[in-house]
């Protein structure tokens, strides 16, 4: 979810790829699988799914649409940058090229080229300053006391962005599956050239050597696992409410086991084919600058995507060309994950209050966008950057990742997983293995409460260049974090209160599925409806 999966690993080099295997293999498939399988037997979104399963936990659904609202207000806007630079890219001499520009800075210092160049503490490339002085205007802003007005030309993007985005969902899957065969392949033929570029470039292998050399102390450090497990979480997307959504309009019959296994392996295949695409950028860029890798791979993030690899670009031949691929990679990837996320919204929305939304989708989905649109507006502000990485670590974070934990507990312990397994063997003729059922019961739930306690034993520290969050926008941060996963435990106290009979009675009601027939899509491949 939420960048490209391997270019924002922190840690995205030697050790931790096995980490990072492990935590796919016991985390991350097994709990794709399982959401797969949960949205293709009940054939309901994220919210009505619930009365199938464990009505009291109907809570997780309303949790899953808000982060995803979350998400769409700052993801956006990442996307509306990339549309900037895609637009700047239209140029015989990219704009972040050099220092000659109304934007640069007497600390603008361009090393590419030049010989005897003095880099101090102070200096800036001239990507960094495109990116902070041109594209987001952050040094008319002061912080978040002072996040500036909003940048037309960033609201133009965004605009443009979303419009694309209604177009694409307003029939439904009809039309979204069609456009995802572009945005979902065109990726793939970019990232494949941009690899044969990269592993042409001067000083790629010492990229290729530092991705692939292990650092085994590192294994050590717990900060590695838990982003390891945290980067697998995000990267396959359970708990997003995207797979619930998509896998409910597949035939009762599909293959999700199939499913969920090609589609993970081509996931971590395409993140670690990613990091030679990265690295092998990074060790050009070491070797241009005369200095060790680790020190350009310490950027990640915005960082990586904005500067440091369009400042490599930007110094190739056919810069202009590789520009524009790069920058169409990065849109059809964002919008890619757009089109699910909000899916999962609608999906979760007309499935919920069918009477009244079912045969208005064109106007539920403007609805939509509209909303995302405004609560985007703050993050095109000067200082809009510091309100994006506010939601990026508190908006999504921890939030849904306690969702997932959640929905694993609620599916494996009280739905059952018996009743799991022969909903399963329904769909396929078999039920799952052994390796499946100990995974949902016990090992991907502990996976998820190994990420939680970690991340909150370690207090956020949040800097963005040189800004340093101040402690009121830590606590503003929790609480938007809490602003989500705080229907969870609002609904189970609703549901009890207003069940009848004793606390007892109450209990096995709210535990128990209300419905045992799955729903159907009233759009869904021409299926008529289960009486």
């Amino acid at each position: 979810m939420p960048y490209i999966t391997c270019i924002l690993m922190p840690f995205c080099a030697g050790a931790f790829l096995i980490p990072y295997i492990l935590m796919a293999i016991f985390g991350g498939v097994p709990l794709f699988y399982m959401e797969l399988a949960l949205g293709q037997f009940h054939r309901t979104g994220a919210i009505s799914i619930w009365k199938h399963i464990c009505p009291i936990f109907k809570g997780i659904g309303y949790a899953i649409c808000i982060i995803a609202l979350y998400v769409s207000f700052y993801y956006n806007t990442i996307i509306a940058w990339a549309l900037f630079y895609f637009y700047s890219s239209f140029s015989s001499i990219l704009p972040w090229t050099n220092c000659d520009n109304v934007w640069n800075t007497p600390n603008c210092t361009n090393y590419f080229g030049k010989n005897n160049v003095t880099w101090t503490n102070s200096s800036k490339s001239p990507a960094e300053e495109f990116y902070t002085r041109n594209v987001l205007e952050i040094h008319k802003s002061s912080g978040l006391k002072n996040i500036g007005g909003v940048r037309w030309q960033l609201m133009l993007c965004l605009f443009l962005i979303f419009t694309i985005v209604y177009f694409s969902l307003w029939k439904g899957v009809k039309t979204s599956g069609k456009v995802v065969w572009v945005t979902a392949t065109l990726p793939y033929i970019v990232l494949f050239i941009l690899l044969i570029r990269g592993a042409t470039l001067p000083g790629a292998w010492r990229g290729v050597v530092f991705y692939l050399t292990p650092k085994w102390e590192k294994l050590l450090e717990t900060s590695v696992w838990v982003d390891a497990a945290a980067q697998i979480f995000f990267s396959l997307g359970p708990g997003f409410g995207v797979l619930l959504a998509l896998s409910s309009y597949n035939p009762f019959t599909n293959n999700c086991y199939r499913d969920a296994i090609v589609t993970s392996l081509v996931n971590c295949l395409t993140s670690f084919v990613s990091g030679f695409v990265i690295f092998t950028v990074l060790g050009y860029m070491a070797d241009m600058r005369k200095v060790k890798v680790e020190d350009v791979a310490k950027d990640k993030g915005p960082s990586l995507l904005f500067i440091t690899y369009p400042e490599a670009i930007a110094n190739m031949p056919g810069s202009t060309f590789f520009a524009i691929l790069f920058f169409v990679m990065m849109i059809t990837l964002g919008l890619d994950s757009t089109f699910g996320g909000l899916e999962a919204i609608i999906t979760a929305v007309l499935d919920e209050y069918p009477d009244y939304l079912s045969h208005r989708r064109e106007l539920s989905v403007l609805g939509l966008v509209v909303v995302c649109f405004l609560g985007s507006l703050s993050t095109l502000t000067n200082g809009g950057a510091y309100v994006v990485k506010l939601l990026e670590e508190f908006g999504v974070g921890c939030s849904i990742i306690a969702v997932g934990f959640l929905e694993a507990i609620a599916v494996s312990w009280f739905y059952g997983i018996k009743r799991f397994s022969s909903d399963v063997q329904a769909m396929l003729g078999k039920s799952p293995g052994l390796f499946w059922k100990v995974c949902w019961v016990a090992i991907s739930p502990a996976f998820l409460a190994y990420i939680i306690v970690s991340s909150l034993l370690k207090a956020p520290q949040l800097t963005l260049f040189d800004y340093e969050y101040p402690d009121w926008s830590i606590t503003v941060g929790y609480i938007i974090g809490f602003s989500s996963f705080m229907w969870i435990p609002i609904y189970i106290v609703y549901k009890l209160v207003w069940t009848p009979g004793s606390l007892k009675q109450r209990l096995v009601v709210c535990l128990r599925p209300e419905r045992t027939i799955p729903d159907i899509h009233a759009d869904s491949l021409n299926m008529a409806a289960v009486p």
